[in-house]
């Protein structure tokens, strides 16, 4: 079979669909294995039973049924929906939004692929931008979306000492060089895969960066505000006519809606949708609808505030503790978990690659994820090259059971303690 570039760059070998052939593998093929690698949300019954709620209510009236399940959705998403959401961000986030300035997509992975390339890429003068990524570790998700190559750049973190055995990621400013090469600045918050939440003076930096050189800053908030506020720490929502923030419903515990929200200046608004609607025709109904009712008396500000936000709080800080009692005496550090729902360990001297690692670990019936492949974008030369911190470190969701998350740490730590004594 003969493919085209296109064809062979997004058939080719990718981090991205390895993650989730593991995923369909834990929860679909083989459930035996312990699944502590992809994004999955936990199953929280307090939440679903909301859903549920929600979903009766949708399919008892005949007439949103109807909609929901026949008509197409408008281009730029419900219009009703969109003024209520606007209506609900600026009181919640103090912001100063329209429905002009929101967008529906068919899940956050989706608005990214249309807006790193509607930014990036080769330039009608023939100048070729790049995503720039002002801090790695970052989202794996991003690694492939570039229809162009050599589509990411990266800046490399420096990295605080909080303790003995945890630290915190920092944005380099002194390396971090915004110029003409580049053509979107995009930052997580919190970080998927380390549960780094940058502070408000970053952002604040980032965005001023931006400005001045007139490149968008892009915000995946996935994990954080509006929603699901997956957050542990102090930090105020950012947004300007220069920022991109994209949020999503998956982390609510809604991943099989694939329902994605770009808020973000009319104009870019219309870009996205002009692009979305070529490629997608139209987005799916049945988020949005949900999303309608969880609005309704901001039912969806006390599911995150008392619900969800508290289970995964409750859980970092048992894993914590987990990771502590069976780690003793290895030369562990873990990031700091400020939102999100990982936990990035870092083995200072990993006598092997963190590929290998996850291998031996799969060989025993685990599932994590390697750390390498976080390290999008990052000059693979001088220095950066040599900085063996990316080839040390893997991440884990503790999203499992207790039992699971706990049995999966103590099997960690029995591999990597034989590793370092081999």
């Amino acid at each position: 079979m003969q493919l085209s570039k296109f064809g062979t760059k997004f058939t080719g070998v990718s981090a991205t669909v390895s993650l989730m052939d593991d995923l369909g593998e834990a929860l679909n093929v083989n459930p035996d294995l312990l699944f502590m690698g992809g994004g999955n949300p936990a199953a929280i019954p307090a939440a679903e039973a909301i859903y549920q709620q929600a979903l009766q209510k949708i399919a008892s009236n005949p007439n949103t049924l109807r909609k929901v399940l026949g008509t197409y959705q408008s281009p730029q998403g419900d219009p009703v929906l969109l003024r209520d959401l606007a209506s609900y961000l600026n009181r919640q986030l103090g912001w100063s939004l329209t429905a002009a300035n929101i967008a529906i997509a068919n899940g956050s992975q989706s608005a990214f692929s249309l807006l790193f390339n509607m930014f990036a890429g080769e330039y009608a003068q023939g100048l070729n931008k790049k995503v720039e990524l002002p801090l790695v570790p970052e989202y794996i998700g991003y690694a492939d979306l570039g229809f162009a190559t050599d589509f990411f750049t990266a800046n490399k973190p420096t990295i605080e000492l909080i303790d003995d055995h945890c630290f915190k990621y920092h944005v380099d400013f002194d390396r971090l060089a915004v110029d003409q090469h580049s053509g979107l600045l995009c930052i997580s918050r919190p970080t998927n895969p380390t549960g780094n939440v940058l502070t408000d003076t970053e952002v604040e930096q980032l965005a001023s960066l931006a400005e001045q050189h007139n490149v968008p800053l892009m915000i995946d908030g996935a994990y954080g505000l509006p929603f699901p506020n997956i957050v542990f720490t102090e930090a105020k929502p950012y947004w300007s006519d220069n920022t991109i923030v994209v949020s999503s419903l998956s982390k609510l515990g809604l991943p099989g809606v694939r329902t994605g929200i770009v808020i973000a200046h009319p104009d870019i608004i219309d870009a996205f949708t002009q692009a979305n609607t070529i490629l997608n025709l139209a987005c799916g109904n049945i988020g949005p609808a949900l999303l309608r009712e969880l609005l309704v008396d901001e039912q969806i500000t006390r599911l995150c505030n008392t619900v969800i936000r508290p289970y995964y709080q409750t859980s970092v800080n048992q894993a914590c503790q987990w990771v502590a009692e069976a780690f003793v005496e290895l030369p562990y550090h873990y990031h700091k978990p400020e939102g999100a729902f990982f936990l990035w360990l870092w083995f200072k001297d990993l006598p092997i690659p963190s590929r290998e690692l996850y291998q031996r670990l799969k060989a025993r019936g685990l599932l994590v994820l390697a750390g390498e492949d976080f390290f999008v974008g990052l000059v693979q030369d001088g220095s950066d090259q040599d900085w063996p911190h990316q080839r040390e470190c893997i991440r884990l969701t503790y999203c499992q059971e207790p039992a699971v998350v706990k049995q999966g740490i103590e099997l960690i730590a029995d591999e990597v303690r034989a590793i370092y004594q081999q």
